[in-house]
C-alpha cells in the first residue's frame, strides 16, 4: 500500500477552504486515497465531510494512502506515488491555507 505522512500547514486545519482545496485535489488524483492520523482507521479523503469532521489540525501528522487492490488498473505504481507526493505537498504548502 503506498503511503505518505504529511503535516497539516494550515493555519485552521482541514476546515473548510483548506479542507475543500485537499478533497477536490483528491478527486483530481481520482485514486481512492484515505487519510488517518494517530493509528486510527482512515477515512475516505474525497469525502469533504468525513475530512472537516476528523481532527486535522495544523501540525498534525497525517498519513495518506492508497489500498493497492483499489487502484484503477489504468494507473501505474509510479502514477500513485506521483499522485501521493502531489497531495502531500499540498497539504504541507501554502496553498492549502
Amino acid at each position: 500500500m503506498p503511503v505518505r505522512n504529511a503535516i497539516v500547514q494550515a493555519p485552521i486545519g482541514l476546515h473548510a477552504r483548506p479542507a475543500a482545496l485537499f478533497v477536490r485535489a483528491v478527486h483530481e488524483t481520482g485514486l481512492p486515497v484515505t487519510i488517518s492520523k494517530d493509528g486510527r482507521a482512515g477515512v475516505d479523503a474525497r469525502s469533504l465531510l468525513e475530512v472537516m469532521t476528523e481532527d486535522f489540525h495544523f501540525g498534525c501528522v497525517v498519513q495518506l494512502a492508497v489500498a493497492a487492490e483499489a487502484v484503477p488498473v489504468r494507473y501505474s505504481p509510479e502514477d500513485v506515488e506521483k499522485a501521493l507526493d502531489g497531495l502531500r505537498a499540498l497539504l504541507e504548502s501554502a496553498r492549502s491555507r
